[in-house]
């Protein structure tokens, strides 16, 4: 039976419809992300799901007995008590174990060889060990750990946490509390790398169910087996990781654009036949066709061709309470951002050069020192690291805010950089979005409305002040200044923080087409793998350069044979870097190059002889058949969940073997279809 059941769930606020129709269903040890675009209502599902609001339709069932964690993206961690007496709390079982062992052993020094004292201690005993009495404390120590803190900090009270650290104090309680479901808003936020991979891990072999909301598009690709998209009002399910999400999204969309394409002309078509033959000879044929056409339609005939095109013009009101229409929907398109980045001037082609450099503030000790290196143009450098690691100081040595603790640093000739600041301090909070666009660039108000626009500012809001915009406006605010600055060398801080999935893709996108050169700072190793040629790694006292890719970076440092080479950055070897780099960075992602294929021949004889069409056909036929059978699961889901609450047994068994026999046939098209896209 799944942990949760939602059946036809809906909400709405006043007149706001939020959702509707949700139906869908959390297994026992699933993996679930609920990705969508900012504001469509994730949170307000995940509130739904957890019990701290109502569906205003539809029903949402709970396996009896069942146990959740809830992590919001702002928690409220009250109390005095410190960061390790806080995780102490999720054991008071244990502890109160622990107590009665002591009086039991201080009553046994007094009594030497009662039966029944040593009886009731070794019993306690047994369970306190089955419970993890001997393992609990080792238990918090790993995931605070894990989660970034050190031991000088397990005494700190709660109320000097930061926002950020009371977030990861909240996370490690609900790990340590181990509950059958997880739901996490945002769990990677505030998470360096090394955090976030740790998480990773710990999720993996978590024996609960897992429903996250997250942007992080890496950690979903490593973790997640299931996607729940929201969009336009409506959930969809799609199997898989992130990236099997995005080629099956696409593939859906397509599909469905053509459907509606379809529909259009033949009801044009018809129409047109209608026209020409309603009072003509073929007058019975017309009047069948508008009979069939008008219940397509309005979902019932009057033989009223006027009614009929009324309503294909839009009217739809002529559809209410009038039977069900079959027609397909226009396909809906989400507004998205669009965004230019340009470089007015070509730089030379030694872009950042630095010799002896250390890094640091003028008042502190150098919090590391800068290997010998040379950017050259048209490379993209990311410099990872953890919280606190001196990233940050480091970009604004570069751009001479700060001086170098020691050595020098060099720019190359026509080098004009732009800088994006993770904390978006460089927009003033006084100006409206407008003072901010005119700080760049004068223009006339016709064109920097239309110029906001384009990044989702509509109306009014460009009159709005900077104070009043949450972090993913003022981060589009950000990019909409950078795109004006003509830049040839791009220093971003973050530049993914608090964008959107969607967002998050265009980014990239135009990124990876800058023909200047980039130096980011990130958390997201989605992005840094797409598009980094080298990786810097800042630690306490070094830094380190691995020239090649993200993946072949980890691959080295987990001792798994690296992609591509490694060594000293040396002018004599870029030749070979630049075209190797700009080889990567057109590379398609998810698609394989030749050589890799020697691989993947795997496939059957039968796969192997079909043609380009009969691939393709091929293709169709499977992403028809995975979506039919992800709308089969989910109804079967819902099903299974009221055969439960009515305590149908027989009904349950019998559901239960269908869907086992679905989520085969499911996963064998999968592999199938992950087969064919693969060649």
């Amino acid at each position: 039976m799944s942990l949760v059941t939602l059946s036809n769930v809906a909400r709405s606020f006043g007149a706001s419809d939020i959702f509707g129709g949700v139906n869908a269903s959390i297994p026992r040890g699933a993996r679930i992300a609920l990705v969508g675009s900012n504001g469509v209502g994730k949170t307000t599902l995940l509130n739904l799901i957890v019990g701290l609001d109502t569906p205003s339709a539809g029903s949402i069932t709970r396996a009896r007995g069942l146990t959740m964690g809830f992590l919001p993206q702002r928690p409220e961690l009250t109390g005095d008590q410190a960061l390790y007496d806080e995780m102490l709390s999720v054991f008071g079982n244990l502890r109160e174990m622990e107590a009665r062992l002591a009086e039991l052993e201080e009553q046994m020094v007094s009594h030497e060889n009662d039966p029944d004292l040593i009886s009731a201690y070794g019993d306690l005993q047994g369970r306190y060990e089955h419970a993890g009495g001997f393992e609990y404390e080792h238990r918090i120590k790993m995931v605070l750990t894990g989660l970034g803190f050190t031991p000088d900090e397990y005494d700190r009270p709660l109320t000097k946490l930061s926002g950020g650290e009371r977030t990861r104090a909240l996370l490690g309680r609900l790990l340590l509390e181990a509950p059958d479901l997880l739901v996490l808003d945002e769990p990677t936020n505030h998470l360096d790398i090394d955090a976030v991979e740790w998480l990773e891990g710990f999720l993996k072999a978590f024996d609960g169910a897992v429903l996250i909301v997250s942007h992080d598009r890496y950690f979903m690709d490593r973790l997640i087996t299931t996607i729940w998209e929201m969009a336009f009002g409506q959930l969809e399910v799609y199997r898989g990781n992130y990236s099997h999400y995005a080629l099956q999204r696409e593939g859906r969309h397509d599909r469905r654009r053509k459907d509606y394409q379809s529909q259009q002309e033949f009801i044009e078509k018809e129409l047109d036949y209608i026209r020409r033959n309603i009072a003509g000879q073929n007058t019975s044929q017309a009047k069948g066709r508008l009979r069939r056409l008008e219940t397509m339609v309005l979902g019932k005939s009057k033989g009223n061709l006027t009614r009929l095109e009324q309503a294909l013009r839009g009217d739809m009101s002529l559809v209410a309470g009038r039977g069900e229409s079959s027609l397909l929907a226009a396909p809906k398109h989400e507004a998205r951002m669009r965004i230019r980045l340009e470089a007015a001037l070509r730089s030379g082609d030694k872009v950042l050069m630095t010799q002896a450099l250390g890094v640091g503030y003028p008042d502190g000790a150098t919090l590391f020192t800068v290997p010998d290196i040379t950017l050259y143009r048209g490379e993209i450098a990311a410099l990872i690291g953890p919280n606190g690691a001196g990233k940050t100081t480091f970009l604004k040595t570069i751009l001479g805010r700060l001086a170098p603790r020691e050595g020098r640093l060099k720019l190359g000739a026509g080098v004009q950089i732009g800088y994006f600041a993770q904390a978006h301090e460089e927009l003033n909070p006084a100006n409206t979005l407008l003072d901010e666009l005119f700080t760049v660039r004068p223009m006339q108000m016709s064109e920097a409305r239309s110029y906001l626009a384009t990044f989702l500012f509509q109306g009014d809001d460009v009159f709005r002040p900077v104070s009043t915009l949450s972090g993913g406006e003022r981060g589009r605010l950000a990019l909409a200044k950078l795109s004006l600055s003509g830049a040839n060398f791009l220093l971003l801080d973050e530049p993914t923080n608090h964008l959107d999935i969607p967002s998050q893709e265009i980014l990239e996108a135009v990124l990876s087409e800058f023909k200047g050169t980039i130096l980011m700072v990130s958390h997201d190793r989605y992005l840094i793998d797409a598009l980094a040629t080298q990786i810097w790694v800042a630690r306490p006292g070094e830094m380190i350069v691995f020239e090649g890719s993200y993946s072949a970076y980890v691959a080295l440092r987990d001792g798994k044979a690296p992609e591509v080479g490694t060594g000293p950055n040396r002018p004599a070897e870029r030749a070979d870097i630049r075209s190797d780099s700009r080889a990567r960075r057109d590379r398609p992602r998810g698609k394989m190059q030749p050589a890799e294929k020697k691989e993947f021949n795997g496939q059957s004889g039968e796969q192997a002889r079909l043609t380009p069409y009969q691939r393709a056909q091929r293709l169709t036929l499977l992403e028809n058949l995975i979506e039919d059978l992800d709308i089969r699961l989910v109804n079967l889901s819902g099903e299974i969940g009221e055969a439960s609450a009515a305590g149908d047994a027989a009904r349950v068994h019998r559901l239960g073997e269908e869907y086992t026999r679905a989520e085969a046939e499911l996963d064998a098209a999968m592999h199938e279809w992950e087969a064919l896209q693969g060649e």
